[in-house]
């Protein structure tokens, strides 16, 4: 059993032919999955998504991609939501992305403060995106250091010092696609290392396919060769890594 711990089936290209996409995971052998959240639109379509299947599960959160159009999204809007809907067992996908910067760095820190307390409120993971924005993204967790936070760095890239500084906030880390590519050796070296009892594994599909997939569309039946290369990083068996990543995300998630 592999639990798909972040992909977004709320996107057309997977939602419209969404019964043939959940076949093919549970063939598979992904039992779980875990839809994530990035616009008030988008969850929209998740609620009906949690409600037709009994498998998969969803989060609330606002991308900092879109940070700027939802400044009304605070730790209030989302606790509120949040206690309307059991099924909706994280926070996120909040973060920091100083890469592409498409809202505001003042608005996304303040997006990504709000989602964290909502986070702590309600004792669920926040599920954290991070992009060229590594020490100001570990400055705000570790401020939460003494408060018990939950923390899952979503698609993890980034460097081995930010992935040894995470780790003393006791972070998950989640393993997509991308540690299949051939030029990610250095984050393949930083999978090696970090501990086996942290890990994830995710699709984040419809984006990130996995090589022998890469170009393709994403979907969550493709996480299998995640596994597989997380099982030869980790010199495990993929069953291995199946079940212990599946038990990570139970005592993560619930």
């Amino acid at each position: 059993m592999i639990i798909d711990s972040h992909c977004h089936l709320d996107y057309s290209v997977l939602y419209d032919q969404l019964d043939k996409i959940v076949h093919r995971a549970m063939e598979n052998k992904v039992k779980y999955m875990l839809s994530i959240c990035t616009t008030l639109e988008s969850f929209e379509k998740i609620k009906i998504i949690i409600n037709k299947y009994e498998n998969i599960y969803g989060t609330f959160g606002i991308h900092p991609h879109e940070s700027s159009k939802y400044k009304n999204v605070n730790s209030e809007f989302i606790l509120k939501l949040k206690n309307k809907y059991k099924k909706i067992i994280g926070i996120g996908e909040t973060g920091l992305d100083f890469y592409y910067n498409h809202s505001n760095q003042e608005i996304q820190i303040s997006s990504f403060v709000n989602h964290i307390e909502a986070a702590l409120e309600l004792n669920l993971p926040v599920i954290v995106h991070s992009r060229n924005a590594e020490k100001e993204t570990y400055d705000i967790l570790k401020s939460y250091k003494n408060e018990n936070l939950k923390i899952l760095m979503h698609c993890f890239t980034g460097s081995d010092n930010f992935a040894k500084k995470l780790q003393t906030l006791n972070s998950y880390f989640s393993a997509s696609g991308i540690i299949t590519f051939k030029n990610s050796i250095e984050l393949q070296n930083t999978f090696k290392n970090l501990p086996i009892e942290n890990l994830l594994v995710e699709t984040d599909s419809p984006y990130l396919a996995p090589v022998p997939m890469r170009g393709k569309k994403n979907e969550p039946s493709f996480i299998k060769y995640t596994v597989e290369k997380l099982s030869d990083l980790k010199s495990l068996t993929p069953l291995e890594i199946s079940k212990i990543t599946t038990e990570n995300f139970d005592k993560l998630f619930f």
